[in-house]
């Protein structure tokens, strides 16, 4: 693992293809707006553990995926390149911006502590609709986090990497899965990426160091695989 880059950069990439869509798995099931009342400063009282345990869950899960779609990336660089790096860079920006607004739960909560549910609604309203705060990093940025990974997994289906049947788990949990409104079904369209993302991730661990360096170019004029196998890639 640790003897060459390739391997560092396999082990890294393919942990984090694994662990972070199971982390948000775990923060949808085990979150009170998932199962109680859809507004958060009401549902976070009635557990503020998991309230508090969800947010950190989500928070590291969109920290840790943006990081495991660029590195997927490595397997479009003959097919499907250009779709596979429009979607990484919209991916890193969603799901930042995702991550960035978990702040407003504990806010959330505080104010449903404090307030009657109209009253914390209207005050919540009253700072979080502000234009900075809703163009500065709520929207569209948002949407790009799904809609980068969706694209990457097209991608990597073009490029022969991804079988189809994870490119469209990851389709219909991340396209579907934000359209719908946010409850119980939820567990299910954000659970079936995490099988996608898994055998991605199992896959690349399976992998020998040559089938990872065979992805690179190999026309004439361009570095061979030899040659990044002498250099550790």
């Amino acid at each position: 693992m640790f003897k060459s880059s390739t391997g560092f950069r396999r082990w890294a990439i393919g942990l984090v293809l694994i662990v972070s869509p199971l982390l948000q798995f775990v923060a949808v099931v085990v979150d009170p707006g998932t199962w109680g009342d859809i507004r958060e400063s009401v549902s976070y009282q009635d557990n503020p553990a998991l309230a508090q345990l969800q947010s950190a869950l989500y928070h590291w899960s969109w920290m840790l995926l943006p990081v495991g779609l660029i590195g997927v990336l490595h397997f479009a660089r003959r097919r499907g390149a250009v779709l596979a790096h429009i979607g990484g860079s919209l991916a890193v920006i969603g799901f930042l911006s995702l991550s960035a607004l978990l702040m407003v739960d504990p806010v959330e909560w505080y104010l449903g502590q404090h307030n009657t549910p109209e009253q914390a609604a209207k005050i919540f309203d009253e700072i979080f609709n502000l234009p900075g705060v809703v163009f500065g990093f709520q929207m569209p940025w948002l949407f790009f986090g799904p809609v980068g990974a969706g694209l990457v997994a097209i991608a990597l289906w073009r490029a022969g990497f991804a079988p189809l049947w994870t490119t469209i788990l990851i389709l219909v949990g991340w396209w579907v899965g934000f359209l719908l409104e946010y409850g119980p079904v939820t567990v299910v369209t954000w659970g079936v990426p995490v099988i996608a993302f898994g055998y991605w991730g199992v896959k690349i661990l399976r992998m020998s160091d040559a089938d990872w360096i065979s992805f690179y170019p190999t026309a004439p004029g361009v570095t061979t695989p030899d040659s990044y196998a002498n250099t550790t890639a």
